[in-house]
């Protein structure tokens, strides 16, 4: 009797697609890419230690690069698009096939891109894999809730036909959960907000392909006809020719690799005191 095969998963995103679209960036960093970096170099800035060897994840911004490279004594960077990466001399490597030494960086940095990724727990636990014992892996990456005006403008276009051209997006939990899954400490996530102004969709679909953000999705590509597009322009600019404001949700991540230098939390049952007397309201004398 044959088995049955199953066939190896499809891929959700078209990495060839995702290299192509982060080659036509342009050389200056757009908005989302200067940003995410001074983000980034801030949070960095607020850790109290050296660092010697780091890896930054994406050939993203070479303003950010030159900063690392400043701070560290040595800086290896990875990048998914061969063009790219042979112009910095960086390694090509997906970033869920990161071929790195085990406990070889005690710096990771990812400036943005984890929402392109294909396996996205299998890129974090390389990650985990490539730090030193106390070792910092800080990045962030565009969270849910991102770009709601733009995802109605995009469903507008194609009615009533649905067709898929926004990517599904990471949530604040998951990514404090896949950190703590693949066995970091001191997990630390947040969002940050940010309300944008445009005047027109072509605008933000603009500063949407200068941080290669863009759709790359699997599958044929279906081109938005003028009528859509007018359509979606519309929806967009739904306050009588006001500017329109969108929402980016920014998710900052940072987690160490386990080190027995690290402070513990109390063992459960440790308490002197029970949360009861500690709320319970005095009496007056």
């Amino acid at each position: 009797m044959l088995k049955h095969t199953p066939a190896p998963p499809r891929d959700i995103f078209d990495r060839h697609r995702r290299a192509m679209r982060r080659e036509r960036r342009p050389e200056a960093p757009g908005f989302f890419d200067h940003h995410i970096a001074e983000m980034l170099l801030e949070r960095l800035d607020d850790v109290s230690r050296n660092f010697t060897n780091a890896l930054v994840i994406g050939a993203r911004n070479a303003n950010l690069i030159t900063a690392v490279r400043q701070r560290c004594t040595r800086l290896t960077i990875v990048e998914s698009s061969p063009t790219l990466a042979g112009r910095i001399g960086a390694i090509c490597t997906d970033e869920d096939a990161l071929g790195v030494e085990p406990e070889n960086y005690d710096l990771i940095l990812w400036p943005g891109g984890l929402e392109g990724v294909n396996d996205v727990p299998a890129a974090l636990l390389r990650c985990r894999y490539a730090l030193k014992p106390d070792g910092l892996l800080l990045g962030c990456v565009i969270g849910d809730g991102s770009f709601p005006k733009l995802r109605s403008a995009m469903a507008a276009a194609d009615a009533p036909i649905a067709t898929a051209r926004m990517h599904p997006q990471l949530s604040l939990q998951a990514v404090g959960d896949l950190l703590h899954k693949i066995g970091l400490a001191l997990i630390v996530t947040d969002v940050e907000q940010l309300s944008l102004s445009y005047t027109t969709l072509y605008a933000l679909v603009r500063d949407v392909r200068d941080a290669a953000l863009g759709n790359v999705l699997s599958g044929p590509v279906h081109p938005i006809s003028r009528a859509g597009f007018e359509r979606s322009h519309a929806i967009f600019c739904d306050e009588g020719g006001a500017r329109t404001t969108e929402q980016l949700r920014i998710i900052h991540f940072s987690g160490w690799a386990p080190d027995a230098s690290q402070p513990k939390p109390a063992r459960r049952g440790s308490a002197t005191a029970s949360l009861e007397q500690a709320l319970r309201p005095s009496r007056p004398e």
